[in-house]
């Protein structure tokens, strides 16, 4: 990654010189390019429904505007706490998902971030390439699925896992899988890196209330008991292989 710092008048814009080829305030507004549609699979709910695929006719990208989720945001909405440049949700997530590149691992690239400064407040916005085809784990279940597939998401969730990456939020959104079905892990918004902990089982938890919770509004979607238990084998067995590698 090519990091570059371009200072504004009330804020700062990060992006990789190698992805854009020109970035600006414009680039953070879908006025700002040629095409712009609501990314999909994903419910609405109070405080989210702010991100956008956008495009300049050659390249896909994902537009995200920061906005607050739950009882904050009905008062703050898209402000948050100034606590330093380096502290700001967009900065943070930019460079851990370039961390995450070097890792070799599966998230999208990140292009671009800004903050703006609203006093002791600010807010922020997040430009990451679109992978080719790649679509929410919910939007998949609505197809047949088999044994591989459910092994495939858990080998590919231990993956992270084995790399100490925490995501805050690990749910059937931001578990994704392009055309080939290879697993993809999206919005690492708060996301860090850890020590190995019980958060790893937390995190499995956190997306099996997630597909618990579609199946139970949608009973034609693909996913049982089953398919938990091939998802939990894959886990397990891309530990063992890794651990076997590491001995």
């Amino acid at each position: 990654m090519k990091e570059t710092v371009v200072r504004t008048g009330t804020g700062a814009i990060l992006y990789d010189r190698s992805l854009p080829n020109h970035i600006s305030a414009d680039s953070f507004a879908a006025a700002g390019w040629a095409e712009a549609r609501p990314v999909e699979g994903r419910l609405r709910s109070a405080g989210r429904g702010n991100t956008l695929v956008v495009g300049d006719g050659t390249r896909e990208f994902v537009l995200k505007h920061y906005v607050r989720g739950g009882l904050p945001a009905r008062f703050l909405h898209d402000r948050y706490l100034w606590l330093g440049e380096a502290r700001t949700r967009a900065f943070a997530e930019w460079r851990l998902l370039a961390r995450l590149r070097e890792l070799e691992l599966p998230v999208p690239p990140p292009a671009a971030a800004r903050y703006v400064r609203h006093g002791a407040w600010y807010t922020a916005d997040l430009l990451t390439v679109r992978v080719p085809g790649i679509r929410p784990l919910s939007m998949r279940l609505t197809s047949a699925t088999d044994a591989a597939f459910w092994e495939a998401i858990g080998a590919g969730i231990r993956r992270f896992h084995d790399a100490g990456v925490h995501h805050a939020d690990l749910n059937a959104y931001n578990v994704q899988v392009d055309a080939d079905d290879r697993v993809f892990l999206l919005d690492f918004d708060r996301g860090e890196l850890r020590s190995p902990g019980p958060w790893q089982r937390a995190n499995l938890a956190r997306l099996r209330r997630s597909l618990d919770k579609l199946k139970r509004m949608d009973e034609s979607l693909h996913f049982d008991e089953r398919d938990w238990a091939r998802l939990v084998a894959g886990y397990g067995a891309a530990g063992q292989a890794s651990a076997s590698r590491s001995a």
